[in-house]
């Protein structure tokens, strides 16, 4: 009996869904076929939040007022990793990460790790062609030897606590580009965060400019960017804050660090080195870090945008509060634009960490009354 052209179509789809499922179930597979994998839809997979209680609601307020009184335009939240409750003020508005986006990275490696398709001992050299923009130590060590050879683990440490633009971009080429990334976390269920695009890619855009490898030599960026019209630039930057391409939300984010602490989104290996990675974070002391009392620790990620016009594009800090009897907080602070002073900035982050140690301190109390 014949088959008609419709069963044929049918059977090669269903044929299509299998090898599919194969795929995503391989461990062994090679790098390229890991980062070709398709992702069918976007689904959020954070576990479900319950309803605030009394002391949950009364933690929601005073981060309403610290980002009320700010002088900026801030989204603000913090998840409770065990319950994944989240408290938050403007949670739902998209932010720029700028270097918050390094984790992502960062994450897809160690992903990609976690299924045998990158050994974080893998060589890797950079060259002059490898640089980027702005902050990037590496570019000391080419620009001095004519090349750095290192593996792609010491790269992933750079990014992370030294937020080394150039140890990023590299460590994004290997794990598959920006597209890689976001099927990363498009496969988690992380849902009201994007990626966006690497450092030298989006500064450009920020700026006006297009990337031109030039672009990396001394002040070269700079220069070029003091040439873009005010008109120009004033349109790009604009641009970037109305609709960051790295935009992410501050209460999906606090849920997203949040699973990664309760090891939803890596192996525990690769979770416990995301971590401690993080721990080392370098920038930022002053930041959430600086609200952090004796006893307690926090692993977390800065990220510092451009400025224009007295005003910055993106102060952030995030970061995973841990307290000494092991409970976890995701804390999440998003600066979109201000031109309040540095020391306003980190007061008020300082100030979401001390609320949630009060609010820690006063859960511990009540336990124990």
């Amino acid at each position: 009996m014949s088959r008609s052209p419709v069963l044929f179509l049918t059977i090669a789809i269903v044929g299509a869904f299998l090898v599919l499922a194969t795929r995503l179930s391989t461990p062994g597979e090679s790098a390229e076929q890991f980062q070709q994998r398709i992702v069918l839809a976007e689904k959020d997979l954070t576990p479900p939040a319950p309803e605030l209680d009394e002391a949950q609601e009364a933690l929601e307020r005073e981060l309403v007022e610290l980002g009320e009184n700010f002088d900026g335009v801030a989204g603000i939240a913090v998840t409770e990793v065990e319950t994944m409750a989240t408290m938050a003020h403007d949670g739902d508005t998209p932010f720029p990460q700028q270097s918050v986006s390094k984790l992502w990275v960062t994450m897809t490696a160690l992903d990609l790790v976690d299924n045998g398709a990158l050994d974080l001992e893998e060589p890797v050299t950079l060259r002059a062609e490898d640089l980027t923009v702005f902050y990037q130590p590496t570019r000391n060590l080419v620009r001095s030897r004519g090349s750095f050879s290192t593996d792609y683990g010491d790269l992933m440490s750079r990014a992370i606590t030294q937020s080394d633009n150039t140890a990023n971009d590299r460590l994004l080429r290997r794990v598959g580009g920006p597209q890689a990334v976001e099927a990363f976390m498009r496969r988690n269920g992380i849902a009201g965060v994007q990626f966006g695009t690497d450092e030298r890619t989006k500064q450009s855009q920020i700026a006006g400019l297009k990337w031109r490898q030039s672009y990396s030599i001394e002040n070269a960026f700079y220069e070029a960017r003091d040439r873009v019209p005010e008109k120009d630039r004033r349109r790009a930057f604009n641009a970037y804050l109305a609709d960051p391409m790295d935009g992410a939300k501050a209460a999906a984010m606090s849920k997203a660090l949040a699973r990664l602490a309760r090891g939803d989104l890596l192996s525990e290996k690769s979770t416990q080195l995301m971590l401690s990675i993080m721990e080392e974070t370098k920038s930022g002391p002053r930041r959430l870090k600086g609200g952090v009392p004796d006893g307690w620790s926090i692993a977390h990620k800065t990220g510092t945008g451009q400025y224009f016009d007295g005003v910055q594009s993106g102060y952030n800090d995030v970061g995973i509060l841990t307290a000494p009897d092991g409970s976890q907080y995701a804390l999440v602070v998003f600066i979109g634009r201000t031109r309040a002073s540095y020391a306003a900035r980190m007061a008020m982050m300082q100030e979401v960490t001390r609320s949630v140690v009060r609010y820690h301190e006063g859960q511990l109390g009540r336990t124990t009354a």
